[in-house]
């Protein structure tokens, strides 16, 4: 459908019927407007989720044969 053709349908309606259109038009634009936002995660939203050992800079015994 293209954009001549679309605005000679809305053209023919009557004023309130457009008005109606209007209306929907602008609520689907919100509704995909708010799909499309990206969520960003603040700092520090996964605080206390992980323990690191007290250990965890030491080096691994798998690649003590490397470290020689």
């Amino acid at each position: 459908m293209t954009n001549t053709s679309l605005y000679t349908k809305i053209s023919s309606l009557p004023l309130p019927i457009q008005n109606e259109i209007v209306d929907y038009m602008e609520f689907l634009i919100q509704k995909h407007k708010n799909k499309n936002a990206k969520i960003h995660p603040k700092a520090g939203c996964m605080q206390g989720i992980f323990k690191m050992s007290a250990d965890f800079n030491e080096p691994l015994e798998d690649f003590k044969e490397y470290t020689k």
